[in-house]
Order: C-alpha cells, then structure tokens, then sequence
C-alpha cells in the first residue's frame, strides 16, 4: 500500500455524522422559521385588533355609538384576541382616539419563549379632517 492510498476504514462512519449534522441544522432552521411564522402572525392580529379598537373607539367619541370609547375599545380588542394597553383621546372634544394594543407571542412548541413576550399594534382613528 502506498502512502497517498486512502484506508477506506478510516472513512467508515463519516456519512452517518455528516447526515445528522444536516438533520440537526435542518431542525433549528425550521424551529426558527416556525417562529418567525408564529412572530407574524401575532404582529398582524395586533395590528388588526388596534384598527378596529380605534375605529370603534372614535365612533363612540362621536357619539355613534353607546358607551365609553375607551372601554369599548378594551372590549373590542378582547374579541380579536388583544388586550387594550393604552387609551388616549385628543382633539376637538376628544374625537381622536389612538390605542395602544398588545398580542402575546405564543411559546414556540410549548417550550421556548421568545424574547418579546408580546406583539403591539397602534392606531388612531377621528372624524375627517
């Protein structure tokens, strides 16, 4: 045997390492687009749930609607899965309404918890200019 021949026993095994080395990154990858996914979607709950506090928030500033416009928001936001974090009426007679709304982020398979423990969504909503 020469010295530049390779002992094929010595490359037995590498494949297999090689394979669940792949497999393993191939886990996190999915793990961490799974959590993206998750990320997005609480953001745009969020954000839907804020638009339709606001709007239903302003209609009741002007008198559209029945009720305080800060607690019909909460319970607006309650319905769409957010909680209402903050209420701010301005303008003429208080006709602008800007809410503040949070979505916790869900764990990711039940075990990890993201950094953000909650999304935010904002908007306001008044009558025209």
């Amino acid at each position: 045997m020469t010295r530049d021949a390779v002992d094929p026993l010595r490359e037995c095994g590498s494949g297999t390492v090689m394979a669940a080395a792949a497999a393993l990154l191939m886990c996190f990858l999915a793990a961490a687009l799974a959590a993206g996914m998750q990320a997005s979607t609480a953001v745009a709950r969020a954000s839907k749930a804020a638009d339709l506090a606001a709007l239903a928030a302003a209609d009741a500033a002007r008198g559209l609607l029945d009720g305080d416009p800060c607690g019909l928001a909460g319970e607006v936001a309650r319905e769409h899965g957010a909680e209402l974090a903050n209420c701010r009426r301005h303008g003429a007679a208080g006709a602008v309404v800007d809410i503040d709304v949070a979505v916790p982020l869900p764990q990711l398979f039940g075990m990890v918890h993201a950094p953000w423990k909650e999304a935010e969504g904002r908007a306001r909503a008044g009558p025209p200019p």
